[in-house]
C-alpha cells in the first residue's frame, strides 16, 4: 500500500490493518488485554435555568490495555495517516490521567508514540518507535507496577481477576480504579480504608468485587458484609453476592455459623452484641 492510499483510510481502518496488528504481534491477548472504544467518562451535564440534561459527547479510548481484565495499564490514540504518529498524544494522556496509568501510546499507522511516566535511566519519557517494536504486556505491567509501587510479592493479589458472569457487565473505569486502589493498599498491608461513592454508582457491585479478588486469592478466610435494613441484606444476598453461593449466609437471631465465609448481617445486630 502506498502512502496516498494509506492517507486515504479511516481511523477505523488504520486500528483494524496496522495498530491492532502490531500490538498482537507483541504478546498482547486480543480477547483478554486488548479492548476497544472505551468509555471513560459519560458526557457532561448541561444546566439552563431549572432545567439539566447529560450531553452526548462522551471520553472515548481508541484502546485500553489490561494485564488481566480490569487492570488497564496502557492507552492507545489512533489517528488517521494524514497526521502525524504523535497526534493523539495529548488526547491519550488525558485518558491515561483518568485511569492512572502510567503508559501512553498514540498512532497513525505508520510508528508509534510513547510517553512513559516512569522511564529507566537510560530511556526517554517521550519517544517514537516503529509498529513492529511495540512493547510486550510484561514490559508495561513492570512499568505499572513501579508507577503504583507495587511489590512483586503483592503481584498476585493485585492481578487477581474480577468476576465475570458470562454477559458484558464489567466494572465502569471509576469503579475499577476503586477496586485496584482498595486491592493494592490491601495488598501493602492496610487494615482500615474508607471508599467513598456517590448514590447510584455502584457501592455494592464495587464491592463484591473487591470481595471476590480478596477471597479468590485467599487474601482473607471470613468477610462480614454490614447493611442497615433487612431489604438490602436480602438483595444483596439474591443480587450482586449471588456468585458466592454456598459459602455465604445471611446472620440470623445474631448467631455465627463458623462454617460459612461470607457473613451479611445488620450492624445494628451487631451492635447490640457489644
Amino acid at each position: 500500500m502506498d502512502k496516498k492510499e494509506k492517507q486515504e483510510l479511516s481511523e477505523l481502518d488504520i486500528c483494524d490493518l496496522f495498530i491492532t496488528p502490531a500490538v498482537i504481534n507483541a504478546g498482547w491477548d486480543q480477547l483478554t488485554q486488548i479492548r476497544r472504544n472505551v468509555t471513560l467518562t459519560p458526557g457532561p451535564v448541561i444546566v439552563r435555568g431549572n432545567l439539566s440534561s447529560r450531553n452526548k459527547k462522551k471520553k472515548f479510548a481508541d484502546y485500553v490495555l489490561q494485564w488481566e481484565k480490569g487492570v488497564p495499564i496502557a492507552v492507545i490514540e489512533a489517528k488517521c495517516n494524514n497526521h502525524t504518529a504523535s497526534h493523539g498524544m495529548q488526547q491519550a494522556l488525558g485518558y491515561s490521567e483518568i485511569l492512572e496509568i502510567p503508559s501512553t501510546f498514540s498512532s497513525n499507522g505508520d510508528a508509534f508514540a510513547s510517553h512513559n511516566k516512569v522511564p529507566e535511566p537510560h530511556e526517554e519519557i517521550e519517544t517514537e518507535f516503529s509498529m513492529d517494536e511495540f512493547p510486550s504486556p510484561q514490559v508495561i505491567w513492570q512499568r505499572y507496577k513501579t508507577f503504583r509501587n507495587i511489590a512483586d510479592e503483592d503481584e498476585k493479589l493485585v492481578a487477581e481477576p474480577y468476576h465475570e458472569d458470562g454477559t458484558d457487565r464489567e466494572p465502569r473505569y471509576y469503579q475499577a480504579e476503586a477496586i485496584n486502589r482498595i486491592i493494592e493498599r490491601i495488598a501493602k498491608g492496610d487494615k482500615r480504608l474508607l471508599l467513598v461513592m456517590a448514590t447510584g454508582t455502584g457501592k455494592t457491585y464495587t464491592t463484591f468485587q473487591i470481595i471476590w479478588r480478596l477471597w479468590k486469592a485467599k487474601k482473607v478466610k471470613r468477610i462480614l458484609f454490614l447493611v442497615d435494613r433487612n431489604i438490602l441484606a436480602d438483595q444483596t444476598l439474591m443480587n450482586d453476592f449471588k456468585p458466592f453461593g454456598s459459602v455465604m449466609t445471611k446472620i440470623k437471631n445474631r448467631k455465627i455459623d463458623p462454617s460459612y465465609e461470607i457473613y451479611l448481617g445488620l450492624y445494628q445486630a451487631l451492635i447490640s452484641q457489644l
